[in-house]
């Protein structure tokens, strides 16, 4: 009886539970086609993605469901991810990266909105508050400091970007951002592998070419601490980021600070699904 009752309600929960399509959209950003979605009402928020990724990694967790309640939400493929446009030249990306959201903006008609980066979005969004503050209301970085000229030009992205375009998956990459005691096993990685491959909306010689576009990202500490958007910084204790977002704190004293615990970049406790993330980015625009 029960059994009986638990497959009942399990079953209602699918039965009744909202189930929300985003209608994909497209525009051109000076001669590369990007995919989004526009949903909601209110002040604009705009929604980078990580690398390797798409705007799913954000409707998939409810983020945007949660924060179209009570703003307009736009949320797209970065140029070379998902269903846009996947040049394969390094020059197709960094800084053009950035200058899509203005695109973006300018098309839509946005005069300024919040912005939130994950990753490499966050890097986006740190190159854009130095780019063009003026179209921003907010700043938000998660999991990513921004790109100083000596990372950018780290010497493990060639590596990584080259094991992306022969193998679909970059192995340095997840053990470099896995924490430590939760490396992904070989097992793992085939399946991810297969995965990757698997995926029709996947080019991983454009994946690999916006890695090594990351030398066009470059911003100075300089730079940084003149950003007089608010801006908060959002980091798991396990993020391999963590010292750069604590250190990007030190240069932008002005700059929120929120540390969830127990939170890593990716994988089973990442930062993107905690229900934590939506709150604070609530919580930091309402202030």
């Amino acid at each position: 009886m029960n059994l009986f009752i638990r497959y009942t309600a399990l079953l209602l929960c699918f039965v009744t539970a909202p189930v929300l399509a985003f209608e994909d959209k497209y525009l051109d950003a000076n001669g590369v086609k990007i995919r989004y979605i526009d949903t909601g009402r209110g002040n604009a928020i705009v929604l980078l993605h990580g690398g390797a990724s798409n705007l799913e990694s954000w409707t998939s967790d409810g983020v945007v469901d949660n924060l179209a309640k009570d703003f307009r939400v736009i949320a797209f493929d970065a140029r070379g991810h998902g269903k846009s446009d996947s040049p394969r030249d390094p020059a197709a990306y960094g800084r053009q990266q950035a200058l899509d959201v203005v695109r973006i903006l300018d098309a839509l008609k946005i005069q300024r909105a919040h912005i939130i980066g994950f990753s490499l979005g966050s890097s986006t969004v740190a190159q854009l508050l130095t780019l063009h503050p003026e179209r921003f209301l907010t700043g938000v970085q998660v999991g990513g400091a921004g790109r100083t000229p000596e990372e950018a030009n780290d010497p493990r992205i060639e590596i990584e970007a080259a094991e992306i375009a022969r193998d679909c998956v970059s192995r340095s990459r997840l053990m470099r951002q896995a924490p430590a005691g939760m490396k992904p096993t070989e097992e793992e990685i085939q399946r991810r592998i297969i995965a990757c491959r698997a995926d029709k909306n996947f080019d991983p010689l454009a994946v690999a070419a916006s890695l090594r576009g990351y030398k066009d990202q470059a911003v100075t500490n300089v730079q940084m601490a003149a950003v007089k958007v608010p801006t908060m910084g959002i980091v798991g204790t396990l993020d391999h980021t963590l010292k750069a977002m604590q250190e990007l704190k030190t240069i932008r004293p002005a700059m929120k600070l929120v540390l969830l615990e127990g939170v890593s970049h990716t994988g089973k406790t990442g930062i993107q699904g905690d229900p934590r993330l939506v709150t604070e980015i609530r919580t930091f625009i309402a202030e």
